[in-house]
């Protein structure tokens, strides 16, 4: 199936069946899974990076913006929600009405390289999870976390520290191996960021 994403690189495997909203909106590197079921809304812009797995009934939501820098991972199950309707009684709460009707908030989340979401994690709207941070199983995130630190817990809580030294050493030897270059944000990051943050 051809979903005419914005662009897209080399070794990028789409495990159908898959749901894709506003494809035109992703931007796709290079060594690229995304598995069965997961569901995927392009939103204002999502970006993702080189060496991404998006696993099995993941889904990524909410109309915002979403970055994966290189090597980050979704494992199945896991939510990432990057805008939500808002329930203050100002508005109608349904996708089925006209926007007029409703009331919601566009949003982002970013996930710097080498971060993790393991199974059924739920990201919340507005967070950036840190480089090389883990969040385990069943998890929710609602503020940013800290980079090479690992998390549990509703809401997410800091147990323990993530050694960076072998990963980092290793995405080294395989970008030059691989005679890749890595994917940079920071550009998409900064206007993100100042605009999301600075419109609360």
């Amino acid at each position: 199936m051809q979903h005419n994403f914005k662009t897209i690189g080399h070794n990028v495997m789409v495990y159908e069946p898959v749901t894709i909203i506003k494809p035109e909106m992703i931007s796709l590197a290079n060594h690229i899974i995304i598995s069965e079921f997961a569901y995927i809304n392009g939103g204002l812009g999502t970006f993702i990076g080189n060496h991404i797995h998006i696993a099995a009934q993941s889904c990524i939501s909410g109309g915002g913006y979403f970055i994966m820098e290189d090597f980050v991972g979704i494992a199945a199950g896991a939510k990432v929600i990057t805008g939500s309707a808002l329930f203050d009684g100002e508005g109608l709460t349904n996708p089925t009405l006209p926007r007029e009707f409703q009331n919601f908030k566009r949003s982002f989340v970013i996930m710097k390289k080498h971060s993790i979401i393991a199974t059924n994690v739920v990201v919340q709207p507005g967070v950036v999870i840190g480089e090389g941070a883990v969040v385990g199983s069943g998890s929710v995130v609602t503020k940013d976390l800290d980079p090479w630190s690992i998390y549990m817990g509703i809401p997410a809580k800091k147990v323990k520290d993530r050694n960076p030294e072998n990963i980092l050493r290793l995405e080294k030897e395989l970008y030059k191996f691989q005679e890749l270059k890595p994917m940079d944000f920071n550009s998409e990051i900064k206007d993100i960021l100042s605009l999301m943050r600075n419109s609360k």
